[in-house]
């Protein structure tokens, strides 16, 4: 009690609690500035040991100043000539449609459950809770998908089963309970339908909510690779991350790319393990990283709306 006694004018009080906040800064600054690196850094790594030479490689290990450059890694990549880019189509075009499918039914059956006054609120709550804890396993989707829906070796195949998510569904949902219910209640009186209250109100209202729900989606679109390897047969079909998976895991897959036995030869020769690795690590993080920035003010607000309250 003395600090905030010793002066009526709490002038020391002051000098002191200013003295201790910026001790605290410091310490604070220091701890985030460190830990900024430790998730910078290693990307930054990544980056440079895909533009070093195998060589370099081998005598130095991993290094930020390599004793040779080299694009070595990425001109062997882009012998794949149409393939690789093919497959980067295939991928923008899964993560462009399946996120908008995705947040299309998210958004609407999220906003469905966050009224009270839906009369099946609490049966379809529970049945996209029971999806959380229980599911058939990979065999019985495998064969719901293929056999009954008929996705096997489809485009589809890699869109339709990630479209719902039902943690996102009950985040977006949290986020439709922010909105007072006097403006849903003050478009109804001036005659507004459901689905043009849905449209021209809650939605525009919920744009953060909907850029963060949409920057997790474009992610887990962007990252998968397991769907491809599991429906499509077809390698001309294949997204980035199964292609580069495969290139990854088999030089079988360069064998039937390539034109004839002497390329193969030649390309499993010169095929680069290390930088290769990491080569291949820069060309899926590059794409979806750049996007990030115009997610970042939506994500932000979207993660901290309902912290305060007024």
């Amino acid at each position: 009690m003395k600090l905030f006694q010793k002066k009526a004018d709490g002038s020391q009080d002051g000098l002191a609690i200013n003295r201790i906040s910026k001790k605290a800064n410091a310490v604070l600054n220091t701890v985030f500035l460190l830990w900024a690196l430790a998730c910078v850094l290693p990307l930054i790594l990544v980056v440079i040991v895909s533009f070093s030479s195998e060589q370099s490689i081998f005598e130095n290990g991993y290094s930020f100043f390599p004793s040779e450059w080299s694009l070595d890694a990425y001109e062997f990549f882009f012998k794949l000539g149409d393939q690789l880019i093919r497959s980067y189509g295939i991928t923008i075009f899964v993560t462009v449609v399946g996120t908008l499918f995705s947040l299309t039914i998210t958004a609407m059956f999220a906003y469905v459950l966050s009224r009270k006054d839906y009369a099946y609120n609490r049966l379809f709550t529970l049945l996209m809770l029971f999806t959380m804890l229980f599911n058939g396993g990979i065999v019985a989707t495998y064969m719901v998908n293929t056999q009954l829906l008929g996705l096997g070796n489809s485009i589809w195949s890699l869109i339709l089963p990630m479209s719902l998510n039902a943690f996102y569904v009950i985040v977006l949902r949290t986020f439709y309970k922010s909105i007072p219910i006097e403006i849903i209640e003050a478009a109804r009186i001036d005659g507004a339908g459901e689905f043009k209250t849905f449209f021209r109100i809650v939605l525009p209202l919920s744009k953060p909510g909907l850029a963060t729900i949409g920057l997790f989606t474009t992610i887990a679109y962007w990252n998968d690779w397991f769907l491809g390897m599991l429906y499509i047969v077809d390698q001309k079909k294949y997204p980035v991350q199964t292609l580069l998976w495969s290139m990854q895991n088999s030089l079988e897959f360069m064998k039937q790319s390539s034109a004839n036995a002497l390329e193969y030869a030649e390309m499993a020769a010169n095929a680069p393990t290390d930088s290769g690795r990491m080569a291949l690590t820069v060309l899926v993080v590059l794409p979806i990283l750049l996007a990030y920035p115009f997610f970042q003010k939506y994500f932000i607000k979207g993660l901290t709306v309902g912290g305060v309250k007024g």
